[in-house]
């Protein structure tokens, strides 16, 4: 098991950008795929963006891709996304998870049952 801690969201101007990152411990981070997902208020968890266990391979949904980067830092066991262009539609809870399978990578949407540990979610309110 992994235990994971978000840091980073706050309320932000549209068009603003905000970096989250996630603070990963109890088991070898480097060896798991990682992502973010969001669950904005009414709606089911989204995923936002996923990074396999090297970091050579990165997926987004489309609607942030071109405007999120997801990359992680193995050597601090520290995920990040950075969030640029926010809009309105960005705003959500923001959370990260941790893959159960060692050394996935993946080339389209995971499914959310591919991950077994989740942070607590940090607030990201995009607002004028």
């Amino acid at each position: 098991q992994v235990q994971l801690v978000e840091s980073g969201g706050g309320l932000v101007q549209p068009g603003g950008s905000l970096r989250l990152s996630c603070a990963a411990s109890g088991r070898t981070f480097s060896s798991y795929a990682m992502a973010w997902f969001r669950q904005a208020p009414g709606k089911e968890r989204e995923f936002v963006a996923v990074i396999s266990w090297g970091g050579g391979t990165t997926y987004y949904v489309n609607s942030v891709r071109g405007r999120f980067t997801i990359s992680r830092d193995n050597a601090n066991n520290t995920v990040y996304l950075q969030m640029n262009s926010l809009k309105p539609e960005d705003t959500a809870v923001y959370y990260c998870a941790a893959d159960k399978t060692l050394h996935r990578q993946y080339y389209s949407i995971p499914p959310t049952g591919n991950f077994g540990s989740w942070g607590q979610g940090t607030q990201v309110t995009v607002s004028s």
